[in-house]
């Protein structure tokens, strides 16, 4: 069970005022607050340590490199993962990237194919198209239906594109032994759709035996029970910063056969074995991918959020949250049965804490900027999922996510401000 008013007591933000009116966050999405203990943490670091890391035998210098070190222990157990396994970056994108480029690079090649899916954002499609544009590789694209849930059956389509050859369709179509990578989301960042991972995986690896499995955890590592072991995939990468940790530090997860063949993603210094001038060898994993200076005081609190989220609970933080989007979902559908919003996505509550709409005549950025006025934080736009938010014939939508420090008064609150736009332009 969760307590709500003591988690709320917990992140100072939340005391905080918007145009005279109590803030209500609806943004955990984009990304997430910060509880005081993962701010004492980073202040504490600065404040009484602030040492390198790897760089020196006196005191503060090992002790900022036990905090990393504790730190990836404790991303490593949040995972189910081992701690050389765990790569700091700086987010989910450079996560996903740092593969794109170390394994695409060397086992890509003209004729191979790479999966994803319509769902994906931004993040989990842009270094995956580059990937097939410099190796003349073919990308697939898992369509979804009109609820937002992924294809199975249908047939596959060639699209139009001059560099590199696209093919859209579902499943059962897409999949064979030209497919050596599918990287997809755990969670749609703008529907909240989550795909039946316990299906698709295993049908991957039935279809496409060859293929690895990148999956994009961002969204769904903060809100769900994760085991690395239990997925069946080959690479996670998700973010500090919406897991109530702070921007600058994210993480992808490999396994360790295959990261151990991997060649580095950035040169320089800490990631080495041994530098002549005629050539140098690498540090053994993780170290091999952490070139230079990290984020020490990110990853100091992204381990201080991870020790928060442990002890709250993160089933009971995935049962609160279900229980948030089944009453949001039910008012929401109130206001879509009157007319006056359109809600895209599966209205079953078997998804993630994200609910995506319109107010009908009002662009998303209007209905953002008036609920603004109210207090409420929600996004507005394309949420770097443009062919998805495309699809449903509209250039933005508004999205509102929830984490578990909200609240159904503020669910409440919202939807009846959401009555106030159509007003504001009558």
């Amino acid at each position: 069970m969760i307590d709500i008013n003591k988690i709320r007591a917990d992140f100072p933000i939340l005391s905080r005022k918007i145009h005279g009116h109590d803030l209500v966050y609806f943004d955990s999405g984009a990304t997430s607050q910060k509880p005081k203990t993962v701010i004492e943490s980073m202040n504490r670091y600065y404040r009484e340590i602030n040492a390198n890391i790897h760089r020196g035998v006196y005191e503060m210098s090992v002790e900022s490199t036990e905090l990393v070190d504790e730190a990836r222990k404790d991303v490593a157990g949040f995972i189910g993962a081992l701690g050389e396994e765990i790569i700091f970056t700086r987010n989910t994108t450079e996560s996903i990237n740092l593969v794109a480029y170390s394994w695409g690079e060397e086992n890509i090649k003209a004729g191979d194919a790479i999966v994803i899916t319509k769902l994906e954002h931004h993040s989990n499609m842009i270094p995956w198209q580059e990937l097939c544009r410099r190796k003349g590789a073919e990308l697939r694209v898992i369509d979804v239906n009109e609820k937002g849930e992924l294809e199975n059956e249908k047939e596959a389509e060639k699209i139009n594109n001059a560099e590199f050859e696209v093919v859209v369709g579902g499943w059962r179509n897409l999949l064979d032994n030209k497919v050596k990578m599918v990287a997809l989301t755990g969670q749609s960042n703008t529907l909240g759709t989550v795909p039946l991972l316990g299906e698709i995986v295993p049908m991957i690896k039935r279809k496409s035996p060859q293929s690895l499995i990148l999956l994009d955890g961002a969204q769904m590592v903060p809100h769900m029970k994760v085991s690395v072991v239990k997925l069946g995939i080959d690479f996670l990468a998700f973010s500090g910063h919406k897991m109530l940790g702070p921007t600058g530090v994210g993480v992808l997860w490999g396994k360790k056969e295959i990261l151990n063949k991997m060649k580095p993603f950035l040169f320089g210094g800490d990631m080495i074995g041994e530098v002549k001038l005629g050539g140098s060898t690498w540090a053994d994993i993780p170290s091999k991918f952490e070139a230079g200076t990290p984020d020490i005081a990110g990853i100091v609190g992204l381990g201080e959020a991870i020790k928060y989220l442990m002890s709250v609970g993160m089933d009971n933080i995935h049962e609160y949250e279900n229980n948030l989007l089944k009453y949001a979902l039910e008012k929401m559908k109130t206001l879509k049965n009157e007319g006056l919003i359109l809600l895209y996505g599966t209205e079953d509550i078997n998804r993630g804490a994200a609910i995506a709409f319109n107010v009908k005549g009002i662009h998303a950025h209007d209905t953002a900027q008036i609920l603004n006025n109210f207090g409420i934080a929600v996004r507005s736009g394309q949420h770097c999922a443009a062919p998805l938010v495309k699809s449903y014939g509209v250039e933005a939508m508004v999205r509102a996510t929830f984490y578990l420090y909200n609240t159904k008064e503020e669910i409440d609150y919202f939807v009846d401000k959401i009555r106030e736009v159509p007003k504001v332009f009558a």
